[in-house]
């Protein structure tokens, strides 16, 4: 499996093949709470990093999803259409918000990974 790199506002991504594959990490759904919505970008939408690529509603919140890394929308997960839950459920997995084509490899390296991304959720309040 390609190496995880996550964000600190959350947000993971994989990747696979030409593609990211991003979503939220299992923490940020558990201070979300039951995941009620998802709304997801166009296919074909340029997403540029740090930036709203998504928003994600629970019963406590709603929130934006930042994109981890820029590039366009090559699909967006539509069972989160009928079953946001997933979300929750599985956040790590069948749970992924969009796949990105990537426009910057070199941006992941500015993305913490899995062992630094443990140490700053420790780290919070």
């Amino acid at each position: 499996m390609a190496a995880l790199r996550f964000t600190k506002d959350h947000e993971w991504v994989r990747l696979d093949g030409d593609f990211a594959v991003i979503g939220i990490t299992d923490y940020a759904q558990t201070q979300l709470g039951d995941v009620v919505y998802v709304e997801l970008p166009e296919i074909g939408r340029r997403l540029e990093q740090g930036k709203a690529a998504a928003v994600v509603e629970s019963v406590k919140a709603a929130s934006d999803v930042f994109a981890p890394v820029s590039g366009e929308v090559a699909e967006a997960n539509e069972v989160l259409a009928a079953d946001p839950a997933k979300v929750n459920s599985d956040p790590m997995g069948e749970g992924w918000f969009l796949k990105v084509r990537l426009a910057d490899p070199k941006e992941l390296d500015a993305l913490m990974d899995e062992a630094t991304y443990r140490h700053f959720i420790e780290e919070q309040p």
